[in-house]
């Protein structure tokens, strides 16, 4: 998956959209996944209940790493500040000031048919931090590795 640094799916291949949905078909601010995450249940229901606090905080570090970068982009400030008025979560997560760090946690996925899945995400930043790819991977041998296969049609 390519996202932007609002956190927008610029571009998906036939795997992440077959284990996330379509990403790429959200219109004005639900493209971002801060948005989603903070306002939209639904968004939610893709992590166990257990990983939402730390997965929150971790989309709240992007965005406010976003806004450093990009400190007059009207589109990053108008997204903070929606965030801020609509979700009570979002507004303290905010102002404890979250940084995101260059470990990422294994992902935790709830996938609707298998269950949950854990993968570990590899990213690429391009030079000018404006875009981010990300391959998401299960531990070879685990039985995350199985029912990926298995989602996509492949032999284990």
């Amino acid at each position: 998956m390519i996202f932007n640094q609002l956190g927008e799916t610029l571009a998906q291949n036939h795997f992440a959209t077959v284990l996330f949905g379509d990403q790429t078909t959200y219109t004005d601010v639900r493209r971002a996944l801060a948005y989603r995450w903070f306002i939209d249940p639904v968004e939610r229901a893709l992590f166990p209940e257990q990983d939402h606090a730390r997965h929150g905080r971790t989309i709240a570090a992007q965005l406010r790493g976003a806004q450093e970068r990009d400190s007059t982009g009207p589109r990053v400030q108008a997204l903070v500040d929606t965030l801020r008025r609509a979700s009570q979560e979002s507004a303290q997560i905010w102002s404890d000031h979250p940084v995101a760090g260059l470990h990422r946690a294994p992902k935790r996925i709830e996938h609707p048919r298998l269950g949950v899945l854990d993968l570990h995400g590899q990213s690429l930043l391009d030079p000018d931090q404006s875009q981010l790819l990300t391959v998401f991977t299960a531990p070879v041998g685990s039985g995350s590795l199985g029912k990926l296969l298995h989602l996509v049609g492949q032999p284990a």
